[in-house]
């Protein structure tokens, strides 16, 4: 038998806020999305949030409802919103699993549903943001999303997540250390990257530990609601247009 097939998508990014609705409205607003899905399993971690489809990915708010949490400490450490994970779709999860552990890599949440697994590694360990290993199942869906999501394939707002920013103290260092567990590969340059199905992760220099962190989101949307190439900031992340759906 051959390699398994090892597609990876950059499928969600997740912004961490002290106040969910500010930032959840603000993001709905500027982008054009539809109403979010709220997750009754992140009470689990201490948490509220706010999911919103664009195109087959996603964007989530999230934010602490009671003290001591994961998400507190980490704004706490930031000094306030942020970006907080990025999760991917793998066909080959088992490979990614066997790569992290290989690599020391710790993990703090694991689970695996009949449409859904997922594995939440140690930001302490991979750096910069938690990262999410998942498999869809029927491929396409994605339970995280809702119940239009949940061993379906639905439909969001238009656009796509196209690309994450993540800044860390020592970019190709931190790169390599995703690609080997994503089973990927990096582009070198100033900036190094990692080459995914339909999209990119860029890992940017941070001088301080408050600067690193997912710093920027790039999607595509018609040009009626963010024009190619605007950038604007929001919940602590910048947001980056590339060339809008439907244009030459």
């Amino acid at each position: 038998m051959g390699e398994p097939f090892n597609r990876v998508r950059l499928r969600q990014a997740v912004l961490v806020a002290e106040q969910l609705e500010p930032v959840a409205g603000a993001l709905r607003s500027a982008l054009g999305l539809g109403e979010p899905f709220r997750d009754p399993g992140v009470a689990t971690f201490g948490l509220t949030n706010a999911v919103f489809a664009l195109g087959d990915c996603f964007l989530e708010v999230i934010s602490p409802v009671r003290p001591d949490t994961a998400a507190g400490r980490y704004m706490a450490r930031h000094g306030g919103d942020g970006g907080y994970m990025v999760i991917f779709d793998l066909d080959d999860l088992e490979g990614a699993r066997e790569r992290a552990h290989a690599a020391g890599v710790r993990v703090v949440w694991q689970i695996d549903l009949p449409d859904i697994s997922g594995t939440h590694l140690h930001p302490a360990d991979m750096r910069g943001a938690i990262v999410s290993l998942d498999r869809s199942a029927p491929y396409g869906s994605w339970r995280w999303g809702g119940p239009e999501w949940t061993a379906l394939v639905g439909e969001g707002a238009p656009g796509r997540l196209a690309g994450v920013t993540i800044a860390v103290a020592e970019p190709s260092e931190v790169a390599a250390r995703w690609a080997r567990v994503l089973g990927v590969l990096v582009e070198e340059g100033a900036e190094p990257s990692l080459v995914l199905h339909g999209g990119e992760v860029r890992f940017a220099p941070a001088v301080t530990e408050r600067e690193e962190g997912l710093v920027e989101i790039a999607l595509e949307k018609p040009v009626e609601t963010l024009a190619a190439g605007e950038t604007i900031e929001l919940g602590g992340v910048r947001l980056r247009a590339l060339q809008a759906l439907g244009s030459p």
